[in-house]
Order: structure tokens, then C-alpha cells, then sequence
């Protein structure tokens, strides 16, 4: 055999060795060294460590208690008691408002439509408007409103008259402000943020409605949160 041919046979047999043997290492490295990354979201709220570890894709890590909201009991626009926070199947997306307000309130109530029409088939997002006002009953949220919402949306509650200081509720538990106007009877301090709960009642997201575009942030983040759900919970999540 010629130089020149047992140069080619020996370019055919590296070439040969390549095809073969380069694609199983790979497919080796990545399972042994890769691993799936999915997008999630933060928790917000204090963190504490409970002192226990828990097993993880096969490791031991720390516990991590999270800040979780409490359920409220309301009364909703329809005058029916309704658990804020009562299913564990769902995430929430809720808000402050009061009907003598027809500034913040009445825009809050505006980007809570987009979002109760943008997800009315998922039957595992629950939406609240939160009233701060004692006096808002049943007539006055359906007079603010101006339209029947659970025509928008089933899902889509206005609440008020808790039973807890709505307030205390709001900034503890909530992270959000709110509290009455100084010398003003009728008028509220509220947040200007809806806010994303996932099924652990954990905060998950605050969206500032000043900007526009932190309310396709919010759709996003919702769609976001509806996949780590299944993941992390599959048959809870199809039973809803």
C-alpha cells in the first residue's frame, strides 16, 4: 500500500472513530453532568431555616420556611362567604381597592378585567379584589364594579368584610400598604400592586400597575407559576 492510500485509510478510520464514538460521550457527559433548568420564581416575604434537611434529586439540603399568608373568610359581591387562600390546588392573584375611590381603585379593577378574561378557561387561577372599606357591602362593590365580574370570570372575586383587621392583614401578611387617610373617614392609603400566590399560599410576584408593562409581566409570570405547579404537584393540579 502507497503512503498516500494508508494516509486516507488512516483519515477514514479517525473519521470513522469520530462518528461512532464522540456523540456516546457526549450523551454520557450530559446525563452525568447536566441537568434540566425550568424558570421559577422568588419567594418573597422572611426566610427562615427550620433546623430539619430534606432530600432533593438525591440531596440532602436545608429546609427553608417560607412566608406563607394566612386564609381569610370574606363576603363577596354577591353577599356569599368565600375563602381567600382556601384551596390548595390554585395560585391567586389578588389586589386592594375600596369603591369610594375612583382613581388607583377603579384602574387596579381595570387590569384585574384583562387578566380574568386572559385566563378565564384555567380552572387553577383564582382572582381577588380585596376591599379595605368596612362599609363596602355587597350593593356598593356591585355598583363600583359596574357589571356582573363572575360573567368575566367564575373565579373572580370582590371581597370584603374579613375576618381580620384587613389592615394588619394587608401589611403582614399581604407585604402590602395600606391603611386610612389621616382625618378622613372615606378615603384609604392602598398599594398600587397586584400581587401572585402560589398553592402554598406563598408570595410569588408584586406587579406595579404605574407601569404598563408589568401587567404582561404578570401574564407571564402566571403562566410561569401554572408549570411549576403541575411539576411540583401533577395529580392535584389535573383533579382541579
Amino acid at each position: 500500500m502507497s503512503k498516500n492510500n494508508r494516509s486516507k485509510a488512516l483519515s477514514k478510520l479517525i473519521i470513522l472513530a469520530f462518528v461512532l464514538f464522540v456523540p456516546g460521550f457526549l450523551y454520557i457527559l450530559v446525563n452525568r453532568m447536566g441537568s434540566n433548568e425550568y424558570a421559577k420564581l422568588p419567594v418573597y416575604g422572611e426566610k427562615v431555616l427550620s433546623g430539619e434537611m430534606k432530600r432533593v434529586m438525591g440531596r440532602e439540603i436545608p429546609d427553608t420556611v417560607f412566608h406563607q399568608l394566612a386564609p381569610v373568610d370574606f363576603i363577596n359581591q354577591k353577599g356569599q362567604e368565600v375563602t381567600f387562600l382556601g384551596q390548595d390546588s390554585t395560585i391567586t392573584v389578588a389586589h386592594l381597592f375600596y369603591s369610594n375611590d375612583q382613581g388607583l381603585s377603579k384602574q387596579l379593577i381595570s387590569d384585574m378585567k384583562k387578566i380574568a378574561h386572559r385566563f378565564r378557561e384555567i380552572s387553577h387561577v383564582t382572582l381577588f379584589s380585596i376591599s379595605v372599606d368596612s362599609l363596602d357591602g355587597a350593593k356598593e362593590m356591585t355598583d363600583f364594579l359596574g357589571e356582573d365580574i363572575s360573567k368575566v370570570n367564575p373565579r373572580w372575586h370582590a371581597v370584603s368584610r374579613p375576618n381580620v383587621d384587613i389592615f394588619s392583614y394587608a401589611r403582614e401578611d399581604m407585604l402590602l400598604e395600606a391603611s386610612p387617610f389621616p382625618g378622613e373617614q372615606d378615603r384609604f392609603l392602598i398599594s398600587n400592586h397586584m400581587m401572585l400566590i402560589d398553592s402554598e399560599r406563598r408570595i410569588r410576584g408584586f406587579y406595579d400597575i404605574s407601569l404598563r408593562t408589568e401587567l404582561d409581566r404578570l401574564e407571564d409570570e402566571i403562566k410561569v407559576q401554572i408549570v411549576e405547579e403541575i411539576r411540583n404537584h401533577p395529580l392535584k393540579v389535573e383533579r382541579k
